[in-house]
């Protein structure tokens, strides 16, 4: 047995006087990591998802309102962005500002946004803080509010505007600002659930009139001076009504685009309207007398038409913002696909394209990972990488952040309206391949489910279809499963397995298999490369094994609870977290918190403090190869905590939460090798590692490593490319 605890933070003198020799090495190991680091030349760092690297360019995440000038200018909204830029500002191709301080002290963005030649008028919210009294709402008061802002995105106060800085308008403390626009000098205001629009001087922000219209959302004004207004989707009938300036209704209505989701004016006076259902195109009419629909753009169907789920030019999905500028080139936003509210929607990505009258493609900028990782296809040599909702081609022989080229979107909310990723966005996927065909594993942040995916080319292309789900026993164990609870059909007691019998992707009767109640507080899930399932949960006999049974006429995969099995939890680990094991060597990897090294605290995404390596694990081998210590000290500034692992290859990675240091460690020996962290490419920067499978490493055919990295700050996915053989960490 080997035990390494050279990397531990650890902050017990009676464990230091106990170790002197860990000690000693603890130290050479600092110096090491103090004095240098590792080489420049040991690895490179690039990244998956997003146009820009990081630093202060990056494109957004979740844009749910745009704006286009006439000068090509596109402003943006969003109800959050980790890193605040809630408020964007684009052109050509690039990030050229954003809206400042908008982010944070109970901050956020919105759903709605316009600008003029002098401002930029941006929907967000301000909530109450402790402490903070003349600037901020008072308790259990939230401000929803129209904030100025200059050009550059820099706050723009004026006489009696609200807030620390004097640049907020505060429209209502009820309800949000549903849609914006300016013409002439006026600020048009919609807050659809007063069933209200108000209009405010544009200098002084003083209201100068308001009149009703029932559920106003998204605002056009046209070259005559008149305003478009459209309805809330969900109203009993979507329309898009005419008012004039003075809130006048007028004859002229578009009735037929139920899934109207944002509206503009070209520079031949047409109303763009975006239709968000089947068709996920652009509309456009005449507006001259009564509308009439004169043309679409965008191939009929977006992104499911021809090749389901296959990115194209012209093929969008989700659309959340339309506009044109001057010259009558076209500006579309997809955003995906998600359920929910303001501030509670389910946060997906951001894809602005900018198009020619002809409709060719000028340029585009995304920002489509986020709170999410990816994983290789082990297939085809770590050329197709997958995250939760995309698919990307790489090109390992181009520059940083140049190598990945978007594929697919792998989620069809038509088709599969179940799809658990309607729900909950966030989290990671493992990609394996069983009996040859490909599956994705997906598990939410908080590790509550796991849910498989299976792949059918000839009937849905990209399109990732739901296809079996494990779900573990509530916390509340004595409380059933309310009749209405999402998903439907579900049991009402205990932990149930769901296998898509019938092919349709939908949670039906007679497809669930039901347990008793389990332990309701899980460490950890693992697919092996077999397609078993390993799950593990924080009491004695805390390891389960689902082996897999094979796959049905459909292609799902099948899980019993009568063909599980259960393994004790090893003595030296109190409190189990993660497990990997692989069935080729027969080895297993557990991490946890143990006698010697427990828990600060309870936090139920916490990695551990050791992992631990088994030998023969099928034979009933419970002694330990090696044992590491990780990183974990509650009382540093900024804490230190590992996240994650992952082991491929010759090693063992892992990556702590708040500095996304990657560590690695020879997996034969568990000695440590060298650590890592972003590097100039993405501005030396990463946000947290904020689930619990937050690395992903992959070792191609050449022997060279790959490293994926969840990075939350600015839509996107970290990763690293190694050696054959990573270099220990020398000092410079």
């Amino acid at each position: 047995m080997i035990i390494n605890n050279r990397s531990r933070i650890f902050k017990s003198t009676k464990f230091y006087s106990g170790l002197v020799g860990a000690l000693v090495a603890i130290l050479i190991i600092a110096f090491y990591w103090v004095a240098g680091g590792t080489s420049a030349k040991a690895y490179k760092t690039s990244w998956i998802g997003n146009t820009f690297g990081g630093g202060e360019k990056w494109v957004q995440n979740q844009v749910l309102d745009m704006y286009v000038a006439p000068d090509g200018t596109v402003y943006t909204n969003s109800p959050w962005d980790e890193s605040g830029r809630e408020a964007g500002v684009y052109k050509d191709g690039d990030a050229i500002a954003r809206a400042e301080d908008i982010h944070g002290w109970e901050r956020s963005g919105g759903i709605a946004v316009t600008a003029d030649k002098k401002y930029m008028y941006v929907a967000m919210r301000q909530g109450h803080v402790d402490g903070k009294n003349n600037d901020y709402p008072p308790p259990k008061t939230t401000w929803f509010c129209v904030r100025r802002f200059d050009l550059s995105g820099k706050p723009a106060p004026f006489t009696n505007g609200k807030g620390w800085d004097k640049s907020m308008l505060i429209v209502s403390e009820k309800n949000e600002v549903s849609g914006l626009a300016v013409s002439d000098s006026e600020l048009y205001v919609a807050i659809r659930d007063e069933n209200l629009v108000r209009v405010y001087d544009t200098q002084t922000l003083k209201e100068v009139r308001s009149f009703a219209a029932k559920s106003p959302t998204k605002i056009a004004v046209d070259q005559r001076k008149t305003l478009w207004i459209m309805q809330h989707p969900k109203s009993a009938n979507s329309n898009i009504l005419r008012y004039t300036k003075q809130g006048d209704l007028l004859p002229q209505v578009i009735n037929n685009v139920p899934k109207a989701n944002a509206i503009a004016v070209d520079n031949q006076n047409r109303l763009l309207i975006a239709d968000n259902g089947q068709n996920q195109q652009i509309l456009i009419y005449n507006i001259k007398n009564q509308p009439v629909k004169v043309g679409t753009f965008g191939v009929t169907g977006g992104v499911y038409a021809g090749k389901p789920g296959e990115i194209g030019d012209l093929k969008f999905y989700g659309i959340t913002g339309v506009g044109a500028d001057a010259s009558g080139n076209i500006y579309v936003n997809s955003s995906g696909f998600n359920q929910g509210e303001s501030t509670q929607r389910v946060k997906t990505g951001t894809d602005i394209r900018k198009f020619s009258p002809s409709g060719v493609m000028q340029w585009r900028v995304v920002g489509l990972p986020f709170v999410d990782n990816a994983d290789a296809d082990p297939k085809f040599d770590g050329v197709h990488v997958y995250t939760i909702h995309d698919h990307y081609v790489m090109d390992y022989s181009k520059s940083a952040g140049k190598q990945w080229n978007y594929q697919g979107y792998t989620l069809n909310p038509f088709k599969y309206p179940q799809d658990i990723r309607l729900r909950v966005a966030h989290g990671s996927v493992f990609f394996r391949r069983i009996q040859g065909k490909p599956f994705i594993y997906y598990t939410d942040m908080f590790g509550g489910f796991l849910h498989a995916y299976r792949f059918n080319s000839a009937t849905d292309g990209e399109v990732a279809i739901p296809s079996a789900m494990f779900q573990g026993t509530p916390t509340n164990q004595d409380e059933k499963v309310k009749p209405d609870s999402w998903p439907p059909n579900q049991p009402q007691i205990g932990d149930w397995i769901w296998q898509d019998k019938n092919g349709n992707g939908a949670f039906d009767k007679g497809e669930f298999d039901a347990s008793k109640r389990d332990y309701p507080y899980k460490g950890g899930w693992w697919v092996d490369s077999k397609g078993d399932v390993w799950k593990t949960l924080r009491i004695p006999e805390g390891i389960r094994h689902f082996p897999l049974q094979g796959l049905d006429a459909k292609g799902n995969p099948i899980y019993t609870y009568s063909s599980m099995k259960k393994f004790a939890t090893p003595e030296i680990i109190k409190d189990i977290r993660r497990i990997q094991y692989f069935p080729d060597t027969d080895t297993m990897y557990l991490s946890g918190f143990t006698e010697k090294y427990p828990a600060a605290y309870d936090d139920g995404k916490a990695f551990g403090s050791e992992i631990i390596r088994y030998d023969n694990w099928s034979k009933g081998n419970r002694k330990e190869r090696w044992r590491i210590g990780v990183p974990y000290d509650t009382k540093a500034n900024p804490e230190v905590l590992t996240a994650s692992m992952d082991i491929a290859g010759d090693y063992v990675f892992f990556v702590t939460v708040k500095q996304a240091e990657v560590y690695v460690y020879n997996k034969t020996t568990g000695t440590f090798v060298t650590k890592f962290k972003p590097g100039p490419e993405v501005a030396n920067e990463s946000g947290w590692i904020d689930i619990p499978y937050g690395i992903r490493a992959f070792r191609r055919a050449n022997g060279e490593y790959l490293v994926f990295v969840e990075e939350d700050a600015k839509a996107k996915v970290i990763m690293y490319q190694l050696p054959k053989k990573i270099q220990p960490m020398k000092a410079s």
